[in-house]
């Protein structure tokens, strides 16, 4: 049973990436979970934006990033224009500020692109989780560890299992298109 299980636990991972993923992904309003993923050269270290100092969003369409290291401006500057933002940065020396234009309706057509590429490499990891557990299920089968009517109810275990991971893959992909064509 824990072949199952795995498996669950393995695509529920695979649900809460594509959920990060698509959180980053704005849809008009400027939001701070857009720097998550913006890496800066931290002395070296690859760092997160968020973890050099504080994001906040005093207006609905402009991010303000307060580095606790003045000196690393320039840096994360650097990395939020290497992003794929689309964003120019403008710093005046202790703040770097982020105005997000509204989305005209071609760029709102690219990031539904975005969207529905990440939910199909979301379905392509979730078909290999069950393959991955199919294989286990065959090989313990083989084995003699289970009984070929197990091998059958375990497989269709993990069909069902696939079925629903992939509904809540649809069915977040379809949220996420709905907010960004909003207009």
């Amino acid at each position: 049973m824990d072949i199952i299980e795995t498996a669950q636990d393995k695509m529920n991972k695979t649900i809460a990436v594509l959920n990060r993923d698509l959180g980053s992904l704005r849809a008009g309003r400027a939001n701070p979970k857009l720097l998550d993923r913006i890496m800066v050269d931290y002395y070296g270290t690859p760092t997160p934006i968020n973890q050099m100092g504080t994001v906040s969003s005093p207006e609905p369409r402009l991010l303000v990033i307060s580095l606790w290291d003045a000196s690393m401006i320039s840096a994360a500057e650097k990395a939020i224009q290497k992003s794929d933002l689309g964003i120019n940065p403008s710093n005046d020396g202790k703040l770097i500020r982020l105005v997000f234009p509204e989305l005209t309706e071609e760029r709102r057509k690219e990031l539904v692109k975005i969207v529905r590429k990440k939910a199909e490499e979301s379905k392509v990891a979730i078909r290999a989780i069950r393959r991955e557990a199919n294989e286990t299920i065959k090989k313990d089968c083989k084995d003699g560890t289970i009984t070929e009517d197990d091998q059958k109810r375990l497989e269709e275990k993990a069909q069902k299992a696939t079925d629903n991971a992939i509904k809540e893959i649809d069915r977040i992909a379809n949220e996420k298109e709905k907010e960004l064509l909003a207009v």
